[in-house]
């Protein structure tokens, strides 16, 4: 009980940090906005204006290579996750895509609401929001997995220590990793035919009259 207390520990901690590293780029995200050229704006706000056309224009149906692409891309970032985790040397790139992923979400909202007001912070709520609210818990619980992995193993090479329960780790990781990705594929489905219906009701908004 002891041994489980102190390790839960330990991770709520990694947990601490990187949800604070994550809140860090979306703030930095946020700021980016002010950084823009008007060229940089003019086409921003031009791409949007097709988007928001497409959207408000597009039917009902939505194909299921939609979804495979949608899921696919959350796939790779667990994937990489995964990966950078088991090489060790590749835990301050696990930290980097945090922060990446806070840009990114950061940057988007601050646009839309720096541009289109309270339209746009509609708009974020239905097209950003919803998939985020499970997609961002996902990420950061394999990112806590994978720093978890990195620094066991690191644990182990230098305190050279042979245990023989070595594979167990990995194998929880791996059925972590798993479930985390088996969780990601039910939020594509929700990204893909539940989030378009929810824009287009949004879009006639947004778009010039």
């Amino acid at each position: 009980m002891r041994s489980a207390y102190f390790t839960f520990k330990g991770q709520t901690s990694l947990y601490v940090f990187v949800a604070v590293l994550f809140l860090v780029g979306v703030i930095f995200g946020a700021l980016m906005v002010n950084a823009l050229s008007l060229e940089q704006r003019q086409d921003l706000e031009g791409y949007l204006g097709n988007f928001f056309m497409t959207v408000q224009h597009s039917g009902q149906v939505t194909e299921t290579g939609t979804y495979w692409d949608i899921a696919m891309l959350h796939l790779k970032w667990v994937g990489l996750i995964f990966i950078l985790g088991l090489s060790v040397i590749g835990l301050p790139g696990i930290l980097v895509l945090d922060f990446l992923k806070g840009v990114l979400i950061g940057f988007t909202v601050g646009y839309l609401v720096g541009q289109y007001s309270w339209k746009g912070l509609l708009f974020a709520l239905v097209s950003v929001a919803p998939h985020n609210l499970f997609v961002i818990p996902v990420l950061l619980i394999c990112s806590v997995s994978a720093m978890t992995f990195s620094l066991y193993i690191i644990r182990n090479r230098v305190l050279m220590q042979r245990t023989t329960g070595n594979q167990r780790p990995f194998a929880s990781y791996m059925v972590l990793t798993i479930v985390m990705a088996a969780l990601l594929l039910g939020v594509a489905s929700f990204e893909t035919w539940v989030t378009p219906a929810m824009m287009r009701w949004v879009t006639p908004m947004l778009l010039p009259a």
